[in-house]
């Protein structure tokens, strides 16, 4: 998943922008030529950084943030907590009832030691707690 979908990335199920991104593991693209001329390349949130735009401090580094893509990782509404996971670069934010539950639960036994408890524990539609 590219950090610039953080960006316009929201919430399914209610809509809250932004999401939150807990990154488990990335792919760095070296020779993938970028040009940007304009920075910050996001409007409202910088996913590389964790800011939204207007609390940037100094112009991020898009060329680097387009070289690098999350392969594995969450991302996770703090408004309903639910959680989304990313597998093989794509985010999967589906419905609640088109989830598939034990993959879902898979993935989070697979990650629970690197993933903060109110995913593995407390998240939705499922966690471990429950599972």
């Amino acid at each position: 998943m590219k950090l610039r979908l953080m960006d316009i990335l929201a919430c399914p199920y209610d809509k809250h922008f932004p999401l939150e991104l807990y990154i488990l593991s990335t792919n760095y693209y070296k020779d993938r030529k970028v040009d940007v001329k304009d920075k910050p390349l996001c409007e409202l949130y910088c996913g590389r950084k964790g800011l939204k735009i207007e609390e940037l401090r100094e112009a991020p580094d898009c060329e680097e943030c387009l070289k690098t893509e999350v392969d594995e990782g969450v991302l996770y509404c703090p408004e309903c907590g639910r959680w989304y996971p990313i597998m093989e670069e794509i985010p999967i934010l589906l419905p609640d009832e088109l989830r598939n539950k034990e993959e879902d639960l898979r993935f989070l036994r697979k990650h629970k030691d690197n993933l903060p408890s109110k995913i593995v524990l407390e998240g939705k539609p499922w966690s471990l707690k429950e599972g």
